[in-house]
């Protein structure tokens, strides 16, 4: 791809800035499988750890040292805003009661 060109799969919404790669990953047919049931179990975290592994292997002899760093970057502020998100929702899900003693 030439520098400026847009890619094929934008890593974020054009008009919002918002981040688009949930929507990407919620289309997967490994992560639709996985939740088809309602729950994830350790067999299916397994096999996703699996698939990130070969891709990452894949990739990682592409990149040049500069852009290694910069995709560990990106991939770790993925997985930091993945887990905050979580805890977000999650902590939004919680019922809110106060203590009645």
């Amino acid at each position: 791809m030439a520098r400026g060109s847009s890619p094929s799969t934008p890593w974020f919404d054009a008009t919002t800035e918002a981040p688009l790669l949930q929507e990407y990953a919620r289309k997967l047919d490994s992560f639709v499988d996985a939740v088809a049931d309602g729950r994830v179990d350790s067999k299916e975290v397994e096999d996703q750890e699996k698939r990130l592994v070969a891709l990452m292997k894949e990739v990682e002899p592409l990149l040049s040292p500069e852009a290694h760093e910069k995709v560990t970057k990106l991939l770790c502020e993925v997985t930091a805003y993945d887990l905050m998100n979580m805890l977000h929702m999650a902590g939004r899900a919680r019922p809110r009661t106060r203590f009645q003693g």
